[in-house]
């Protein structure tokens, strides 16, 4: 059997998508809905203005707990150069899985718990993941949830949709989590998302996601959103997609990630690559990260190359994410340049199908974030 004859993984949210009309199409080894009748720069607008619901079960959800009294966070720090030690209960973090020449793995979202850590990774990566904590994290139990979904409801609408569910969700805060019920069921919400809009993710017992999802939907501000507007809006946002703009050739100062590092973990090191990082700390990454502005209306393609002149000689990097931003009504992407040329208003010129367009340097993000903090 050969790859594209795999059959594709199915979300408890499979059927439901497809009674609302969605196309599916296959995504890190799901069948997942890219897009509803109504169209994604429909669904795009309407994440913005209302609240829109979005299926991310197939991400990974894992459970991180220390073995004879190993502290959770201080082993995952093992790993990840992210300051998990700082954490509160109910805090939560976004850090990065480095290899040893400080390329990246994945990047992941940790929240502290009473006795555990509760970590979201991306789809393409969990397998590799989850058995990299096995094989690295023996003083600490790792446990999968196959059994559960995930739902992330995005917008300035979706805190007065969910405490109506859910009471008390709206005294979270960004970037934090607890448990809470609904119809006896028991749910797992975080402060949390991937839009740039205030929001919260779901997770959620299989059994019971397609209940909540339909109740969620029931509310006339809600409508049923696909990874279509999910790229759009996270590119708006200025928020890097594994696989694209972060890999394992980019490192996290590369990528315009060096906040997430604390100033301890960046002095005492103690994770996978830390000599290239701080050195890159230290002296400056040869490339970055930036956001980049085309002129006109076309937008340029992830793959498009990146010169210094309008006659296409002087390559300086790739775009690494690019479309069209309906907030801002315009073409929008991101990309690696050679830092002498990462200065906000820079100009550049982008090889689009062999013509140079010309395009600028922008800051990120190219849509104002609307966390609640």
């Amino acid at each position: 059997m050969t790859e594209s004859d795999t059959p594709l993984h199915t979300t408890a949210l499979d059927g439901l998508h497809r009674s609302l009309g969605a196309r599916m199409v296959p995504f890190a080894g799901y069948a997942m809905p890219v897009q509803y009748p109504t169209g994604i720069l429909t669904e795009h607008s309407w994440t913005r203005d209302n609240a829109g619901l979005f299926d991310v079960s197939h991400m990974g959800q894992v459970t991180i707990r220390g073995k004879n009294g190993t502290d959770p966070a201080v082993a995952l720090e093992r790993l990840v150069p992210g300051d998990l030690q700082i954490l509160k209960t109910g805090r939560m973090r976004y850090t990065m899985l480095t290899q040893a020449d400080g390329g990246i793995l994945d990047d992941l979202m940790v929240t502290k718990l009473e006795d555990r850590l509760f970590v979201v990774v991306n789809a393409g990566c969990k397998t590799q993941d989850i058995a990299r904590f096995r094989a690295e994290l023996t003083d600490c139990e790792i446990i999968e949830h196959t059994d559960a979904a995930l739902l992330a409801l995005q917008g300035p609408k979706a805190v007065d949709v969910l405490k109506a569910l859910v009471p008390g969700v709206e005294a979270l805060a960004f970037l934090s989590g607890a448990e809470f019920t609904w119809n006896g069921v028991a749910l797992f919400i975080t402060r949390s998302g991937y839009t740039g809009e205030d929001g919260f993710e779901i997770s959620v017992p299989n059994a019971s996601a397609e209940a909540l999802a339909q109740a969620l939907l029931a509310h006339a501000a809600v409508k049923p959103i696909g990874l279509g507007a999910r790229d759009s809006l996270r590119l708006e946002a200025g928020l890097c997609l594994y696989g694209h703009d972060i890999t394992k050739g980019t490192s996290p100062i590369e990528a315009d990630l060096a906040w997430t590092i604390s100033k301890r973990r960046r002095a005492e090191g103690g994770f996978p690559g830390d000599a290239v990082i701080q050195a890159q700390l230290l002296d400056g990454p040869a490339r970055r990260r930036v956001g980049i502005k085309p002129e006109g209306r076309a937008p340029v393609r992830e793959g498009a190359k990146i010169y210094a002149d309008a006659g296409l000689t002087e390559e300086l990097g790739i775009i690494t994410s690019g479309g069209f931003g309906p907030t801002v009504q315009g073409p929008v992407a991101m990309g690696y340049v050679a830092a002498s040329h990462a200065a906000p208003g820079r100009t550049l010129f982008l090889d689009l199908r062999g013509k140079p367009v010309p395009a600028h340097v922008a800051p990120l993000p190219f849509t104002p974030h609307r966390y609640v903090r």
